[in-house]
């Protein structure tokens, strides 16, 4: 099973995302078709409602006025958190019980319209984001609902930020053009991205790479990437991880580098790592079968576990070490170094790069004849971090 979180601002059209997803198979589960239910009349939820706001929020039939409820909450931060408090906890258990009644092969995109603002994002194997510029937004919300345009601003500065929303997006929906370009980028996704993730997961392999090192001009949103990475682990292995670093090239800014976002975590001893492996397909990675192992400076083998990527558009090593090991400090000292010293940047990527056009038999190949540089580069780390204090965190 692939689980996906699926949000927008209000206005942004991600019932339109929501419902493509469901005609091509999604089994899909929509937080605000749940929050009506939890609170239609009859439901402990609306009494609650009731009790908490008064009972001039009911029609003259009984049923909550959610217009009128809004008008309330929106503007009163105590106020809405208060409505929160009621509908989150009767929202989550519905939605938990629609997820495990899902096939072992689904496919699950749960609509969830404050997924940022409820710091949900960390709990989807993948998160999509609806986009449309907030002019027209607005438009699309005083035209087709008819609420006035500041209602609209209203309700969006109760939301979170075009920003915050993208900080949390594994894949962007641009629904600012026609409708049939956002079906179209939808169908894309699904095909290219989402079914072959859940395969992969299901199968418990990675996405396929390409079979000889292709080194990219440096991306600055590696960094991010790797952050995201790191929520969502860290909500699965807890209190386990030592700590949970992004490491290697993609974490050296202005590096060029694999397209591999490679992480560290850092747990107590060897058989944590194993657990801790085959628990990080909830972060929509898989444990690589086989003895993993790393290479001291002395020749020294130091086992370690490997869990990556079944996402097919994002290439991810995940290596969990035990804390016994030195390697997992070199993976930080080195990081740190680069960082401190451009002119190491620069003859890494030059080593890189020359490397690369050169033949290799497989990507291993390549990682070795990187080892002397790797090396070397260490001893002059370890003589940068004795003159600067440095410690590992």
């Amino acid at each position: 099973m692939l689980r996906v979180g699926l949000t927008g601002g209000v206005g942004a059209g991600k019932s339109l995302v929501a419902g493509r997803l469901d005609e091509l198979g999604a089994v899909l589960v929509d937080a605000d078709v749940i929050a009506r239910e939890v609170v239609a009349p009859g439901t402990p939820g609306l009494d609650a409602v009731v009790a908490e706001f008064g009972p001039d929020v009911l029609d003259a039939d009984g049923a909550l006025n959610r217009p009128r409820l809004a008008k309330i909450v929106f503007g009163d931060e105590a106020r809405r958190q208060a409505l929160n408090a009621i509908i989150h906890p009767l929202v989550y258990q519905r939605r938990h019980e629609l997820v495990e009644a899902a096939a072992a092969d689904a496919i699950v995109v749960e609509d969830i319209p404050l997924l940022v603002e409820n710091r949900l994002a960390a709990h989807y194997q993948l998160v999509i984001v609806v986009e449309a510029p907030e002019t027209e937004r607005v438009r699309r919300l005083v035209v087709h609902r008819g609420m006035s345009e500041d209602d609209v601003r209203a309700r969006i500065r109760a939301q979170a930020s075009d920003e915050e929303r993208a900080a949390v997006a594994d894949a962007r929906i641009d629904n600012s053009g026609a409708p049939e370009d956002t079906l179209a980028a939808v169908d894309a996704l699904w095909a290219d991205r989402l079914v072959p993730f859940e395969t992969n997961l299901r199968s418990g392999v990675c996405a396929p790479r390409p079979p000889h090192p292709v080194i990219e001009d440096p991306d600055p949103t590696w960094p991010a990437q790797a952050a995201r990475l790191i929520e969502k682990i860290r909500r699965v292995v807890g209190e386990r991880a030592i700590s949970i670093a992004h490491t290697g090239s993609t974490s050296v800014p202005g590096l060029a580098a694999k397209n591999v976002i490679d992480l560290q975590v850092l747990v107590p001893d060897l058989a944590t790592t194993g657990a801790v492996a085959d628990q990080l397909i909830e972060a929509g990675l898989v444990r690589r079968a086989g003895r993993w192992w790393d290479v001291w400076r002395d020749g020294t083998e130091w086992d370690k576990q490997l869990a990556c990527n079944a996402d097919p558009a994002r290439a991810v090593n995940c290596h969990i070490r035990p804390e016994t090991s030195p390697t997992w400090r070199d993976a930080l000292l080195l990081r740190d170094w680069l960082r401190a010293t451009p002119a190491a940047v620069d003859e890494y990527a030059a080593l890189k790069r020359r490397l690369a056009a050169q033949p290799h038999e497989s990507i291993d190949h390549y990682a070795e004849a990187k080892t002397p540089w790797i090396n070397s580069a260490l001893e002059r780390a370890d003589r940068w971090a004795a003159e600067t204090g440095w410690t590992p965190i």
